[in-house]
């Protein structure tokens, strides 16, 4: 970047950026850093930016700032949900979260309501522009500048009346690298922490991850990393694959994991990056429970992928790539692929049975056998399905499977957790609508979940947590078989088959007014449901199954005292919780043959730790206190047993329980919860 020469160019370099220089107590600083800060400086010095004189902190009127919030309401929409998530991790901090636009005009806001107040006075508040033009050094002016992370703390900031803040903020790009807005969190800076940084990059990746995937709904996206276990989070890299194999669209975490710019990436195909093609990655991944594929790019380098696409949809675009004049081979590849050729009728010849995903998920627990046996009757019927667990049990799992051995299978599963969202979203999420809703951002044109899944599948996970509202309106579309979006008057045909599952009490919802009868019968048609894995009698079986699944082409076995700690222990994460222990196992076992506990989390043993003392104290208490009818059974119901008589024992205080104990405060509230 060309460095803006400062205001005195008779000063000599040196000597002008010591003048500059800020103080930034407190902090250990790079010298990329103390670079960086220097120039903004000197650019601020260039524009003749006033660091003492106040200058105008009022911010846009409400008709200007409405145009600059219409102007970006897809930023907004994708990021409103996410500042809030980022709050929550810094809630009570005197802090605040910040959305601009590329602009630098602040278009939303969320922060402590005493911090807000002592912001506003610095014109920290919607409708503010914060450009280096207007407010000097600034984390917002200086990214949208310099287009990365950065951090202004305290008297580094420009301007003498904001230097009460430490702020942190990140860019946004859209999936070719243009600057959408920048994301940051501002607040006092005696109470600033180094952490504040990581999480605004976290949620800066989550919003250029939803815009990615809202952007290319419509073509194969391919996540991916050099190692497995990341596939899936925040640290994965994503890219859109078009019809023909071109990369359309890539992720930050991408563009850093292939090491490569985005202009880079697109000049690509699938071909020449991975020596792959669209219809192996189709075929590969065109079933629900297809697993992660290994790859090498031309250096050598390895990476795991994941593919995802709409079945329905992909199919239609890959048959009409396919059937224009000179269409690329990638294209005929791909509408040749059993994706797109569906509609052709293929000879019938006999086959061997093969395993359906539903007996895929059989590892001999009884109970388990029972529950699969009850759903492999109603497979392909009109019968609701409610599916309950404990969170981990694999609820949507199940769901996948049951819809992989359907006659929809070749139709979209969609999958939406009603508990992640706030009311209105959950509404704009299931329902879409057409126009502007006067409390929510627009989403012209944005398609509901429930159209998304017509003709396959939707699973509507935690539908205990829906509100009474949407309840009512769910129902009427399960009746009606029709779905009016917000906004509009036309009605959509809607052919879904909609699976729930949940962890909550549903009756217990009704009595409490909370959930309504009539949605919960129509719902109900057969509920089954998961016992959680300290109940089942296949840990071993499944342990194997997953070892099998991630174990990177070696056979794992685990060491005699894992195999006896993963018997011994509660799972209080359930199948969610031991397929992550083992993943990560396999892979901190490396070529090694045997999973020993050096290849165990840290926190997994002190919570064994702490169970093998509970149940020790059980033991103990046993021979002191009157039996009671539930002491004998499994290792945890020892340890359940006696964190209540200890608590009842201390009155019900729970540190003095602790302490007799020799257990964290938290261990016995997650015990009481759990049981």
């Amino acid at each position: 970047m060309r460095r803006m020469p400062a205001t005195n160019t008779d000063q000599p370099a040196a000597r002008r950026s010591a003048a500059v220089r800020p103080i930034a107590s407190g902090l250990k600083l790079t010298a990329a850093h103390v670079e960086a800060i220097d120039e903004s400086h000197e650019r601020c010095a260039a524009l003749r930016v006033s660091r003492i004189e106040l200058p105008d902190f009022s911010p846009l009127g409400r008709p200007d700032l409405g145009l600059a919030r219409d102007r970006n309401r897809r930023l907004l929409d994708h990021a409103a949900p996410v500042m809030g998530m980022l709050y929550d991790q810094i809630v009570d901090s005197e802090s605040m979260v910040v959305l601009t636009d590329a602009a630098g005009i602040i278009i939303h806001s969320v922060g402590d309501d005493e911090f807000l107040a002592r912001a506003s006075k610095v014109a920290l508040q919607p409708g503010a522009d914060w450009s280096e033009v207007a407010k000097g050094t600034n984390a917002v002016g200086t990214t949208l500048i310099r287009e990365t992370p950065t951090l202004v703390h305290a008297d580094e900031h420009y301007l003498h009346a904001n230097q009460f803040l430490t702020c942190s903020a990140v860019p946004i790009l859209d999936p070719r690298g243009n600057m959408l807005g920048v994301l940051d969190v501002s607040g006092d800076h005696r109470g600033y922490h180094q952490h504040t940084m990581a999480l605004v990059k976290m949620s800066a990746r989550m919003i250029e991850n939803h815009w990615l995937t809202d952007d290319h709904r419509n073509v194969l996206r391919l996540h991916l990393h050099s190692r497995g276990e990341f596939i899936g989070t925040l640290m994965e890299g994503i890219l859109a694959i078009s019809v023909d194999g071109r990369i359309v669209g890539a992720n930050r975490g991408a563009i850093e994991q292939l090491g490569m710019s985005g202009v880079a990436l697109r000049a690509h195909t699938l071909q020449t990056l991975f020596g792959i093609s669209v219809s192996t990655l189709v075929d590969r991944f065109r079933a629900p429970l297809g697993t992660p594929m290994s790859v090498h790019l031309a250096d050598g380098r390895a990476f795991h992928l994941h593919a995802q696409f709409d079945w329905p949809v992909w199919s239609a675009i890959a048959g009409a790539a396919a059937a224009r004049p000179g269409s690329p081979p990638e294209a005929a590849a791909a509408s040749a692929s059993p994706v797109a050729a569906a509609a052709v009728p293929a000879p019938r010849v006999a086959s061997p049975a093969r395993e359906t995903a539903l007996d895929s998920l059989r590892t001999g627990d009884a109970q388990m056998n029972l529950v699969l046996d009850k759903l492999q009757r109603v497979v392909n019927s009109d019968v609701s399905i409610l599916i309950l667990g404990e969170s981990g049990t694999g609820k949507e799992l199940v769901a996948r499977a049951l819809h992989a051995d359907s006659a929809r299978a070749k139709r979209p599963f969609v999958a939406l957790n009603c508990a992640s969202m706030a009311g209105d979203l959950l509404q704009v999420e299931l329902f879409g609508h057409d126009d502007e809703s006067p409390s929510l951002p627009r989403r012209k044109g944005r398609v509901g979940r429930l159209v998304q899944a017509s003709g396959g599948t939707l699973f509507l996970n935690e539908i205990g947590a829906l509100p009474e509202a949407l309840q009512a309106r769910l129902l009427r579309v399960l009746v009606e078989r029709q779905i009016t979006p917000g906004g509009s008057t036309q009605s959509v045909g809607v052919n879904v088959n909609i699976i729930c599952g949940t962890q909550r009490n549903l009756r217990e919802a009704i009595d409490q007014g909370r959930f309504r009868p009539d949605l919960y019968y129509r719902l109900n048609g057969l509920a089954v449901k998961l016992p959680p894995l300290r109940e089942r009698s296949d840990l071993l079986s499944l342990t194997r199954k997953i070892l099998e699944r991630e174990g990177g082409g070696v056979r794992r076995v685990l060491a005699a005292d894992v195999e006896a700690l993963l018997l011994g222990y509660a799972w209080p994460g359930n199948v969610r919780q031991l397929f992550n222990v083992l993943r990560t196992a396999c892979v901190m076992a490396g070529s090694e043959r045997t999973i020993t506990r050096n290849h165990l989390g840290d926190d997994l043993l002190d919570e064994v730790q702490e169970h093998a003392a509970a149940a020790a104290a059980a033991l103990a208490m046993a021979n002191t206190c009157p039996p009671a009818s539930d002491v004998e059974g499994p290792l945890h119901k020892l340890e359940l047993d006696a964190i209540r008589r200890a608590v009842a024992a201390a009155g019900g205080n729970v540190s003095a329980a602790s302490k007799q104990l020799g257990i964290s405060r938290n261990k016995i509230y997650r015990r009481l919860r759990w049981s």
